[in-house]
């Protein structure tokens, strides 16, 4: 029996928010009260990824006194350069930053930027593709990201597009081996917090140990349900979630399965077709349609 690598880790599942902001960029609340905010809602983590820009003096957000027995804080930033090929500044997020990273260099191009980022000990995101246009030959020049943000709850909800599955999906097609995470993005100028998070897998909580199963893909996204396992037997992958109308399996291409209902909270789908395209990738959908996501799992 196979068993997702999310799934089989020792500890549980801690709940955080990725990518955030505050009033050290554009953000509405100062960072104590953005993390006051997440705490009182129930999360077990926050990193305020404030825009890493020299109109904000290169923040590099330092959260270590807002934590406290159940919550705790990542370091990091929205990192920035020029250009993308459609002209516009590149969006990064980097997760585990030192608190001296050394500001944008001349010239420095995206690349180079997430590569320092992730030299430096980072998590590296590509965030919010689908909301500035970035292309597939853009984002596949990340080489050193760990991830893909597949959906940006801030984006859904003010320019309806949040959901960058489609250029992740084409990335692990041709075999880049990336997780995907979700998250807020959130500013609070409106009301667009709490609308999606990742559970990752830890022993505690840990900055440390958090950070490294970032960094491994040990952990799923959500909006809302919860994946209590992921299982493969004898070519059937064996789901367990909370109440869903839908379970997925989707692979290459269109190589996918999908079982239906109501309230169901288990799933057994027949894997054998996805698996010869080399991954699948789970998607559970709630009675009310929201989503969450696992990682991919690596059949090859």
């Amino acid at each position: 029996m196979t068993v997702c690598s999310a799934f089989n880790q020792p500890g549980r599942f801690f709940k955080g928010n990725l990518h955030t902001h505050s009033t050290m960029s554009d953000g509405r609340y100062a960072p104590e009260e953005v993390c006051r905010r997440y705490r009182e809602a129930g999360y077990d983590f926050l990193t305020l990824s404030d825009h890493f820009l020299p109109v904000y003096d290169f923040p590099v957000t330092d959260t270590t006194a807002y934590r406290s027995e159940g919550f705790t804080t990542l370091l990091g930033a929205e990192v920035h350069v020029r250009a993308t090929s459609m002209g516009e500044a590149w969006h990064l997020l980097a997760v585990g930053l030192p608190r001296d990273f050394l500001a944008t260099q001349p010239g420095e191009s995206g690349p180079q930027l997430a590569q320092r980022c992730r030299d430096a000990g980072a998590f590296v995101g590509i965030v919010h593709p689908a909301w500035y246009g970035l292309s597939l030959e853009d984002a596949r020049s990340i080489e050193s990201a760990h991830a893909v943000e597949i959906y940006n709850h801030t984006s859904a909800l003010k320019t309806d597009r949040g959901d960058s599955s489609a250029l992740y999906d084409q990335l692990l097609a041709e075999g880049l081996r990336l997780s995907a995470f979700a998250s807020d993005d959130a500013h609070f100028h409106f009301d667009d917090a709490f609308g999606a998070w990742v559970m990752v897998r830890a022993d505690s909580l840990q900055p440390e140990l958090l950070l490294e199963s970032l960094k491994k893909g040990h952990y799923y996204s959500s909006q809302g349900p919860l994946i209590h396992d992921i299982r493969i037997d004898a070519g059937q992958l064996h789901v367990k979630c909370s109440p869903a109308r839908a379970v997925m399996l989707l692979g290459r291409a269109s190589k996918a399965v999908s079982e239906f209902g109501v309230g169901m909270e288990s799933a057994t789908l027949a894997a054998e077709g996805v698996a010869k395209g080399g991954y699948g990738r789970v998607v559970v959908i709630s009675d009310d349609g929201r989503r969450a996501w696992s990682n991919p799992i690596w059949f090859a």
